[in-house]
């Protein structure tokens, strides 16, 4: 079958990738302001950004106007477990490796399935229940390597592990309320109300633990707001983008090289290699999550 997609989204789509990469190194480069600064002024940035095209935008105005109290509700929620995810996220990269986070942080896939099974009743099919399971025993096997593999960057690697997971339980609640609430509504409409909610809720998270947000050097602030455009708006726009041209399984797929990428980078920048037992470990844990994403056989006729 020939290809039909115009060569130019390949490269957004790869471009979205490195995009979304780079985050794990922007944060590391940060580290000197504790992860609750970061996780505001990230997500402060991203909500002003898109919340003043999403406020003086006819179409996006106009929908935001007519969105019901449970709408309202789904959305405040979803922004709630999204502020949560990059507080978690961003938190986690100051206990354990660049590698062992960034591949961590990508098992949304398994929690939305397992999610999906207990909540919705969703049927699992057996390759996606063998792809959890593998999942759970290769993160359980992760955190055994890397409680015996410290190292400077490495402070408190279970710790940074842990957090890492509850990054990507939150960012799956947020994922799978997306899904309900898109199915009427445009991206814009609904991802700037979520992030001024993500903003507030990263921020109630800074006051109650009494974190100072002011007075950091500048390159604190002007590595919040690369943040914002680079991984957040540049890759995550391209990965919405590229959804007009590529099935959600495939770009779920093709997300995994996320982990893989900044993997490289922490390893350019900041010399860090995890131990070989690790990254097989970890090409297995994304095994199985490809297993989980594997897209369902059509039944015949449709």
């Amino acid at each position: 079958m020939t290809d039909t997609r115009p060569l130019h989204v390949y490269v957004v789509l790869g471009m979205g990738l490195l995009a979304i990469s780079v985050s794990a190194i922007l944060i590391r480069y940060g580290s000197e302001a504790p992860g609750e600064v970061l996780a505001v002024w990230r997500t402060v940035s991203a909500s002003i950004m898109l919340g003043i095209p999403a406020l003086f935008g006819p179409r996006s105005r106009n929908e935001m106007a007519s969105f019901s109290p449970r709408e309202w509700f789904l959305v405040a929620t979803s922004g709630v477990f999204l502020g949560l995810h990059f507080v978690l996220w961003i938190s986690s990269l100051y206990y354990t490796s660049i590698a062992s986070a960034s591949v961590l942080v990508s098992l949304s896939p398994i929690f939305m399935g397992i999610i999906g099974y207990v909540v919705l009743r969703e049927r699992l099919r057996r390759i996606e229940v063998f792809g959890i399971f593998i999942a759970i025993a290769g993160t359980v096997l992760l955190q055994v390597v890397d409680s015996g593999h410290g190292s400077d960057v490495a402070t408190n690697p279970v710790l940074g592990n842990l957090l890492a997971l509850s990054a990507a339980f939150m960012v799956s609640i947020y994922l799978l309320i997306g899904r309900v609430v898109r199915q009427n509504r445009s991206w814009l409409a609904y991802v700037a109300p979520v992030y001024g909610f993500t903003a507030l809720t990263t921020l109630v998270v800074a006051l109650l633990r009494g974190v100072p947000l002011l007075g950091w050097p500048l390159y604190i602030y002007a590595l919040c707001v690369a943040m914002a455009v680079v991984p957040q708006l540049m890759g995550h726009g391209a990965l919405n983008y590229a959804i007009r041209w590529f099935p959600a399984a495939t770009l779920g797929v093709a997300s995994l090289l996320e982990p893989i990428g900044a993997s490289t980078l922490g390893w350019l920048f900041f010399s860090e290699i995890p131990a070989l037992a690790a990254v097989g470990i970890m090409l297995v844990i994304l095994g199985a999550v490809v297993l989980v994403l594997w897209p369902r056989r059509r039944p015949a006729g449709t």
